[in-house]
């Protein structure tokens, strides 16, 4: 017989003292540290405890007793509930605070290294509406809230277009209004859904994997031209005839329609036909002068106004003289080594994923850039002494690795080649200090300046300036 399992306790009038770099709140109980979602330093709050290890907790509020004086109104209905904005009821100065004191930390606890004090945090300008892209996904089996299913009300219509809960692959919440892209984003996925369900089209059962509405992503760049790819599951001409035409002739702003034909099992289109409906194959986004072309499958910063201010960052901590040979590492698309090669003499730029780099090429043909050079391939396997030894002992290097930091191998390489300034931009402090540490072998830090990309959410952009001993 299955042993009962034991009942976790309430702990009454806790009181909430501050905010973690996951995004969750932090309360002390008896010395133990309890981590709880969507709380205020300041609130006094009933805390139900849902999983309990030796030394923290994770619990939720049950009753908010006496709310922080510091709270705000959140602006999203679904707030909460999607998961996406973990710190819309904190405001927005508030949040600063708190990435300033992430990345703080993290140089602190993890890189253990002296460091100047940190410049101010670059805020967003925009704290709403500043996503250039989002995705969607439609399905047969909306998500219920707990108060739902409390009410033993019955839903019989559950078809849904919005967000995958959290941690759960095949539940969908259906959303009405998303406050983080422009109100075009809004309306087209309800139009979608709506003709969908107009014209019975299956949506998509993510347990079973079949059904013709899949997902949806919107672009939309700082040019105002605006790319709509169609996913759907089912290969159905008439369907999908029958649906754009609708699309393109209700969104004439729409530049560039494209749609996928996507019957395996993950949702990922990298590896997928991308086939053009209407318009162009690509939109542009613009920095002083300079066209990027944004393709299906590329990676563009989200927030296109403040990856204007990161870059400008990355540049100004190059201190760039016009004769420099600089390594672009993890380069993406090419959109930090395009930016720079104005004032560089020559620019290498290395990533993993091909069809970035070609994007990469495209982009410095584009723009008319005769001092740059791309190559595709694992960083620890092509950035080696013997490349370097071919391409020139750079002067500067530039990266960007992804969250995860950088290769311990790529480490060893950099710290052999030596070069007199290095500029590390990351999404992940904590790895960012890790790497810091191993660097510090040859390198002091200079400067360190934050860069809030996405307000509203627990993450923060860093960029660090290195300078050879």
């Amino acid at each position: 017989m299955a042993r009962k399992k034991k009942e976790l306790p309430l702990l009454s009038d806790v009181e909430i003292l501050d905010v973690a770099a996951e995004g969750n709140s932090i309360a002390r109980v008896d010395e133990m540290v309890v981590f709880i979602p969507f709380g205020a330093p300041g609130d006094i709050a009933d805390i139900k405890i849902d999983r309990k290890k030796r030394s923290y907790a994770e619990g939720h509020i049950e009753n908010l007793s006496k709310p922080s004086p510091i709270r705000v109104e959140p602006r999203c209905e679904h707030f909460t509930l999607c998961g996406g904005c973990r710190w819309q009821h904190l405001p927005y100065e508030f949040q600063l605070k708190c990435k300033q004191k992430q990345v703080e930390d993290a140089l602190q606890r993890i890189a253990k290294i002296p460091f100047p004090e940190l410049t101010p945090i670059l805020g967003s300008e925009n704290i709403w509406e500043y996503r250039n892209k989002m995705e969607y996904t439609f399905s047969n089996k909306k998500w219920l809230t707990f108060d739902q299913l409390r009410s033993g009300a019955d839903f019989p219509e559950r078809r849904a277009a919005g967000f995958h809960i959290s941690g759960a692959f095949d539940k969908v919440l259906d959303i009405n209004r998303c406050h983080l892209q422009e109100d075009l984003g809004n309306r087209l996925r309800v139009f979608i859904k709506k003709f969908g369900m107009e014209h019975n089209y299956s949506f998509y059962d993510l347990r079973e994997q079949h059904g013709f509405l899949r997902t949806l992503m919107i672009r939309i760049s700082s040019t105002e031209e605006v790319m709509a790819v169609m996913v759907f599951g089912e290969d159905d001409s008439d369907k999908i005839g029958e649906l754009l035409t609708a699309v393109a002739e209700n969104f004439p702003e729409i530049t560039s329609l494209l749609y996928v034909i996507n019957t395996k099992v993950n949702d990922t289109i990298a590896d997928q036909e991308i086939l053009l409906f209407k318009g162009r194959e690509y939109i542009e986004e613009e920095m002083e002068g300079l066209k990027f072309r944004i393709g299906p499958k590329s990676f563009y910063q989200t927030n296109s106004r403040q990856a204007y201010r990161l870059y400008s960052v990355a540049r100004d901590f190059a201190k760039l003289t016009g004769n420099e040979l600089v390594y672009d590492l993890y380069t993406g698309t090419g959109t930090i080594a395009c930016f720079i090669a104005p004032n560089v003499s020559h620019v290498i730029g290395i990533e993993y994923v091909p069809e970035a780099i070609e994007d990469a090429k495209v982009n410095a043909s584009v723009n008319k850039l005769e001092n740059t050079e791309f190559y595709a391939g694992d960083m620890k396997n092509v950035l080696t002494s013997d490349f370097i030894s071919q391409h020139g002992r750079p002067d500067v290097m530039i990266v960007d690795p992804p969250r995860a930091g950088m290769h311990d191998d790529v480490v060893k390489v950099i710290l052999d080649a030596a070069p007199k300034r290095i500029v590390y931009v990351s999404c992940n402090p904590a790895t960012q200090a890790r790497d810091l540490a191993l660097l510090h072998e040859k390198y002091d830090i200079e400067a360190v300046q934050p860069v809030d990309m996405f307000p509203h959410t627990q993450h923060v952009e860093n960029v660090v300036a290195l300078t050879l001993r």
